[in-house]
């Protein structure tokens, strides 16, 4: 496996393997893996002949009072995960590399960046193309995937590979649970021990809608309001949002049914924690 920081190296590389006529598979992270990566590592290595990661926690996501400083990294974890499930190379670029002195690009994006995150987290997306799509230009990649677990970032990288004609098939994978049901973050490691039980009121909260939706109830207030009740019951936790919108366009909708979007961004003390499902589709 190997290791590459250096931008132009990297894109050196893979237009060889290009024209060599490799099939690449990409998987784009901001490092400190889990599970959830590996099961798009996994997924990656079948679909490609190249397998290729990037490690790279990204400036331009992260607002003024947001965690980027202490966001957690293991460079030399993240690698012998990553030898583990076949990667060929990594590919960790600095910042100074990806953002150079006079860098003033960005991409405008639409309405799928502004309900959600978008609404609570103003620039992030803006933050999020730039990157995949420069990530897209150093890697050349034919296929790229995305945990589900940042619903709302899937949704945006589709419609803007689409968008612009960049010749990457995206997939999504799904979101991958601990045995009691907290979905994997590499956030989950700010949690105590004792707020790693209260974040689980996620999880109920996305059980308790499924359960109300399958008994036949689809006002959107009741189902809300069974949620919230989860939450609200674990004092340590604070609603960001919580919200139930059509899952192809992120709009509102009147009634819920089998393509409604539950989404949900919960603070546990000061860790944000976000999850989601749809409500026709397995958990």
């Amino acid at each position: 496996m190997k290791l590459i920081h250096d931008v132009a190296a990297m894109q050196q590389t893979m237009l060889q393997l290009k024209r060599e006529g490799r099939r690449i598979a990409f998987v784009p992270t901001m490092g400190f893996l889990h599970e959830g990566h590996a099961s798009l590592m996994r997924e990656g290595r079948q679909r490609g002949d190249i397998l290729v990661l990037s490690i790279f926690v990204n400036p331009a996501q992260f607002g003024p009072h947001e965690d980027l400083e202490r966001y957690p990294r293991n460079l030399e974890g993240d690698c012998a995960l990553a030898e583990g499930c076949g990667v060929d190379i990594v590919f960790a670029p600095r910042a100074a590399g990806m953002y150079p002195p006079g860098f003033q690009t960005s991409v405008a994006l639409g309405p799928l960046t502004e309900p959600l995150c978008g609404a609570s987290r103003p620039g992030h997306f803006n933050g999020v193309a730039v990157v995949v799509t420069k990530l897209f230009g150093i890697v050349q990649p034919d296929v790229a995937l995305f945990g589900r677990k940042d619903y709302q970032q899937l949704a945006i990288i589709r419609q803007m590979t689409c968008d612009l004609n960049l010749p990457v098939e995206i997939v999504g994978m799904p979101i991958v649970r601990e045995p009691d049901g907290l979905a994997r973050s590499s956030r989950n490691s700010y949690l105590t021990a004792e707020q790693r039980q209260q974040a689980l009121c996620l999880y109920r909260a996305l059980q308790a809608v499924r359960e109300l939706f399958a008994q036949g109830e689809d006002t959107i207030e009741r189902l809300l309001a069974a949620a919230r009740t989860q939450i609200e019951a674990v004092p340590a936790a604070a609603i960001e949002y919580l919200e139930l919108r059509d899952n192809t366009t992120l709009q509102p909708v009147d009634r819920a049914t089998n393509k409604t979007l539950l989404a949900l961004a919960v603070k546990i003390g000061t860790t944000r924690l976000i999850d989601n499902t749809v409500l026709g589709e397995a958990l």
